[in-house]
């Protein structure tokens, strides 16, 4: 292994023999030492955080409430035709859609309209994106509903009971001191768990943003989210298959609710009420095919038709002169009372046994919205501020929760419609907003006679996008199999488990992914391109050379102690030389050799008996190894490197470091892998390392004076 004192003179002869000027810096230059005055530090950072001055004051509040910067300056010329057309669109799909998805969260169908209205005001005030619509959510509707058919049954509540009372005085579970007030049956108190996970999620979220932990939503993966979204849309569809048949079948919780629905179901298939399937398979004719023309003509469409509107107008129509319910027996939504009930605060009591359920919600509403307004922002040429979109996001939980609303969230389908029908700011949220307030106020109580298998239709079809994934399998297996392995996993343990153990599955199935993929990663021989200064793997590409005597290796990973052994038998491979081994035969024969010398005295005949012990010589003498991109290492990877340096070294192979990041260098002098201020091992690219092992070993022809250049063995000058 080539020792010298004296880097910058050999490098420079180097140089001259390659008759070319490198402009590379020969030494490493002096790192900055970073003194930090911690008493300084806290008290510069609490005298930015604690003064008040007005341009500060003013910042803060419109940072809070964003509607106060650009309301200002709202162009109603350009903008007023397109943010009416949306929101009157986006208000009259999320009519029927709420009703639909109450159902889904347990809820009586009132509480989703308030949902909508609620939210699409609040995000008005709070949120920086002008596209994304923000209501009430299919996936998350499942999630509180699961929760809230828990409780109920926690509670002792009779599941069978279906009777909905409206009286906004008791909100709450009945107690032995309630008998003068009206009973508050089993939809009182569903709603309570409703709003009492609400106002958990949102405070979450809101605590999210205080804090900055928006990073949390870099390991929800888009795969990992499409998995999970497409595993929930499998659950939602399960659950309302008993609408669809006319089924009186309990709602199944826990593990394995998925099969269980489905054993009951194909138990029960025998009661199924004919009127109930005939109508929904007459929904599922009109309302498919016109939601495949809209998505295929949705560029020559100025507004996509509004079928489900239509479809819910003619079915509640022909319920009530039909008189289904009376003559066959069909569920209907029942009475949906017009006007708001006054505010009630959440159930403190229930939030010990809610607190860890919410946290998934929380979670899964912010990933959503936060990515779509970043799409859409990127999209549109403007910028979203994330924690801003968790306070908005948060707040659209919190403040509704105390008027009887549930868990909302930005959803895809109905931003698209948004944005395709010419959105162009937050304004359309509020058109929106008024249409499910002019429903609330004046029309709710005409869908009395709504089938529920109505209901049922709607909210599968709305599942068309998440499901048609299972189309794109083979697509993404192409692109990427660790992805589509996280999406199989993911949704597979979303739908036949449950939708949270299928989350937390997936998030860790996901860093496993992430952990496997650098303990096993890629590591190649690297070449030569001829006339350049670039070295590339020898197995991707033709024409490459490769310098006498120098093996170059790239490890395509961090070096930490879940892949050093990776690296090690790896780079024994591919440079076709285990040092372990090789000195293990050394001693081995040193040993023959004491042995043969023994027994030749003994006989007084060595010169006839003894054996001659030629040193191994290889076909290389340096390795360098490309720390290109080793982006870190560990207390484990930094002996690694020690050991390769050593064990090479003690049978006459000098390993050299290249393209090291500083903090790799910095990790490296910290280990005393090289002592403060030795640079002959570590170099700025493969190429100066390269040109250092031509010249130190005489390779290249160049002569270098004594003092300059010594070592042993091949690498002697």
């Amino acid at each position: 292994m080539a020792e010298t004192n004296h880097f910058n003179s050999v490098f420079e002869l180097a140089e001259q023999h390659d008759g070319k000027q490198n402009h590379h810096p020969r030494v490493f230059l002096e790192r900055i030492e970073k003194k930090t005055d911690v008493k300084a530090w806290v008290v510069k950072k609490v005298k930015k955080k604690c003064s008040c001055t007005t341009a500060k004051a003013k910042d803060l509040i419109f940072s809070f409430l964003p509607v106060l910067k650009w309301l200002p300056k709202y162009n109603v010329k350009e903008n007023i035709l397109g943010d009416l057309m949306s929101g009157l669109i986006v208000g009259i799909l999320l009519v029927p859609q709420s009703i639909a998805y109450s159902l889904l969260a347990g809820q009586e169908p009132i509480y989703g309209l308030y949902t909508s209205f609620f939210a699409s005001i609040i995000y008005f005030l709070f949120g920086t994106s002008r596209h994304i619509s923000v209501g009430i959510f299919g996936v998350l509707c499942l999630m509180i509903g699961e929760v809230v058919d828990r409780e109920i049954q926690r509670a002792g509540y009779d599941l069978d009971s279906h009777v909905y009372i409206n009286n906004s005085s008791t909100l709450g579970p009945l107690t032995v001191n309630q008998t003068s007030q009206t009973l508050c049956d089993k939809s009182c108190y569903a709603i309570t768990v409703g709003t009492t996970v609400t106002f958990i999620a949102g405070i979450y979220q809101v605590a999210m943003g205080f804090f900055q932990v928006g990073f949390i939503s870099v390991y929800l993966s888009d795969s990992l989210l499409s998995g999970f979204v497409t595993g929930a849309s499998f659950t939602i569809l399960t659950s309302q298959a008993k609408y669809l048949l006319g089924l009186d079948i309990p709602r199944s919780n826990g593990i394995g609710s998925f099969i269980t629905t489905w054993i009951n179901i194909f138990r029960n298939i025998h009661k199924t009420n004919f009127c109930d399937l005939i109508t929904s398979f007459l929904c599922f004719l009109v309302l498919i095919p016109t939601k495949e023309l809209n998505e295929r003509y949705k560029s020559k469409l100025k507004a996509p038709m509004p079928t489900e509107l239509l479809v819910v107008i003619v079915a509640t129509l022909a319920s009530h002169f039909g008189k289904l319910k009376e003559n066959y027996g069909s569920s209907v939504s029942g009475h949906i009372p017009t006007g708001f009930l006054p505010p009630q605060p959440p159930d403190w009591s229930l939030i010990p046994s809610i607190a860890l359920d919410a946290v998934a919600i929380a979670i899964i509403g912010f990933a959503i919205t936060v990515s779509l307004s970043e799409m859409f922002a990127k999209k549109h040429g403007y910028t979203v501020k994330p924690n801003q979109e968790m306070y908005a996001i948060g707040f659209c939980n919190i403040i509704p929760s105390f008027f009887h609303c549930i868990t909302t969230s930005a959803a895809l389908a109905k931003t698209l419609v948004k944005e395709s029908t010419g959105c162009r700011t937050q304004i359309s949220g509020v058109v929106t907003a008024l249409v499910i307030l002019l429903v609330l106020l004046v029309i709710a109580p005409l869908f009395y006679s709504l089938q529920k298998c109505v209901l049922g239709v709607i909210t599968i079809v709305n599942l068309r996008g998440a499901l048609r994934k299972l189309g794109d399998l083979p697509k993404m297996w192409r692109l990427s199999k660790v992805d589509t392995v996280i999406w199989t996993v993911t949704m597979l343990s979303s739908a036949l488990i449950s939708t949270e153990l299928g989350l937390l599955i997936g998030v860790c199935f996901s860093l496993l992914c992430v952990v496997l993929r650098t303990q096993r990663p890629e590591g190649h021989l690297l070449g030569w391109v001829p006339d350049s200064e670039i070295y590339e793997p020898l197995p991707a590409y033709k024409d490459l050379q490769t310098k006498p005597g120098i093996k170059v290796f790239r490890f395509e990973a961090p070096i930490y102690y879940a892949n050093k052994e990776s690296f090690k038998s790896m780079l024994y491979k591919q440079t076709g030389v285990n040092p372990v081994w090789e000195l293990a035969a050394k001693k081995k024969t040193e040993k023959q050799r004491e042995n043969c010398g023994k027994t030749a005295s003994t006989n007084g005949n060595q010169a006839e008996t003894s054996v001659q012990l030629v040193t191994q010589q290889f076909e290389f003498h340096t390795i360098v190894i490309d720390c290109g991109a080793v982006q870190f290492l560990d207390t484990a990877g930094i002996h690694t490197l020690k050991e390769v340096h050593k064990d090479y070294g003690e049978i006459g192979i000098q390993v050299l470091l290249a393209q090291c990041s500083p903090s790799v260098r910095d990790s490296l002098h910290q280990g005393e892998y090289v002592k403060k201020g030795e640079t002959k091992f570590l170099f700025h690219s493969v190429y100066q390392a390269v040109e250092y092992a031509l010249c130190a070993s005489k390779q290249n022809g160049c002569c270098v004076s004594e003092g300059q250049c010594r070592g042993k063995n091949h690498t002697e000058c």
